[in-house]
């Protein structure tokens, strides 16, 4: 599958960028190869456009904002929030708004911008932990990766790459076999896998424990939700209560490149453990999922019966995840989008 070739998965909400790096300026991004840009109006009102001007496709995130409007660059034409144009300074006695650009869907969440490119299939996820009492919110990356967001949403529910990839920081290669858990279907939506293992707990670990702090090996219960297409939250709970819960989400920016936004729900305090501290532990195990991960092609197959790739018993929730987005694409009257053999050679 590619992914930016599959209408469908354009009707899902992505964070694109990070809502307090949206001031007074335009921001551009990039979304299922489409140029966007994100930018906020003189009231604070959060916007999402096509980033090319209908008189000469110039980017408007060259432009600027002038109070509710954003401005090209190139002729001065201005825009409303809407993406119609309601000045042409060649022309002031002539109306504009025969002009106009495409508009997007946009909303603010969990201290990003999200942006749906079409009639929206399923609302921004909702987190337990986000109105659960004691529980703070820690922000932590916010990477552009050379893979496939299926890529990385596949191996973020992998128990099996855990004791290889992660050898350098909590795996346990000396212990490869893990139990399976348990795989639960959410209707369409997903699915929620759940089990427990025992994990190294080094002293970058032992950093960001509590009662565990002391211990060689701990173990982690681990309750993890996938929201087709590419979200996932893994609620983490030690022995001693501590809970780390971790949201990632994979936004495709093209084929092979995602923007990896991710956040944290701690049921601790910045005083207990800082949130300097977590964030250096996770992101040594996030740099070594990412050295795999820019190795993959970005070509998943869904189809099973393909034989491109063979699969053992741990491929569960991966092969779940190809079998929910091949559903979903053929609800919506689509086949799964291949590289041609063109482009292949």
């Amino acid at each position: 599958m590619l992914t930016t070739r599959q209408k469908t998965l354009r009707r899902f909400w992505y964070p694109v960028v990070r809502t307090a790096d949206v001031a007074d300026k335009p921001v551009p991004f990039r979304l299922m190869g489409e140029d966007i840009v994100i930018w906020r109006n003189a009231a604070g009102q959060l916007s999402a456009l096509a980033d090319r001007c209908c008189h000469r496709t110039a980017k408007l995130s060259r432009g600027w904002v002038d109070g509710d409007l954003i401005v090209c660059h190139y002729h001065g034409w201005a825009y409303d929030s809407g993406g119609v144009c309601q000045r042409m300074p060649q022309t002031p006695g002539l109306p504009a708004q025969r002009a106009r650009v495409t508009g997007y869907r946009t909303e603010s969440r969990y201290g990003y911008v999200w942006v749906c490119l079409g009639e929206p299939l399923a609302g921004i996820p909702e987190f337990e932990e986000t109105d659960e009492p004691g529980f703070r919110l820690v922000q932590q990356f916010y990477e552009r990766w050379e893979c496939a967001p299926f890529r990385l949403m596949e191996n973020s529910l992998d128990p099996a790459h855990v004791n290889f990839v992660h050898k350098g920081t909590f795996g346990r290669p000396e212990d490869p076999v893990h139990p399976p858990g348990v795989l639960t279907q959410n209707g369409d939506a997903g699915f929620t896998l759940e089990g427990r293992f025992s994990v190294k707990n080094p002293p970058g670990s032992q950093a960001v424990l509590h009662g565990d702090g002391a211990k060689e090996i701990t173990e982690r219960r681990i309750r993890s939700i996938w929201y087709l297409p590419f979200v996932r939250k893994s609620r983490i709970a030690y022995p001693d209560g501590l809970v780390h819960s971790i949201v990632t989400c994979a936004t495709p920016v093209d084929d092979g490149v995602t923007q990896v936004c991710q956040w944290a729900y701690r049921n601790d305090t910045e005083e207990e453990v800082s949130t300097a501290s977590i964030n250096a532990f996770d992101a040594a195990i996030v740099a070594e999922d990412r050295y795999v991960l820019e190795t993959t092609d970005p070509d998943v197959p869904l189809a099973a019966a393909s034989g491109e790739e063979k699969h053992m018993a741990t491929d569960a929730p991966g092969l779940l995840m190809r079998k929910m987005l091949l559903d979903l694409l053929a609800r919506h009257g689509e086949e799964e989008v291949r590289r041609s053999p063109l482009l292949a050679a």
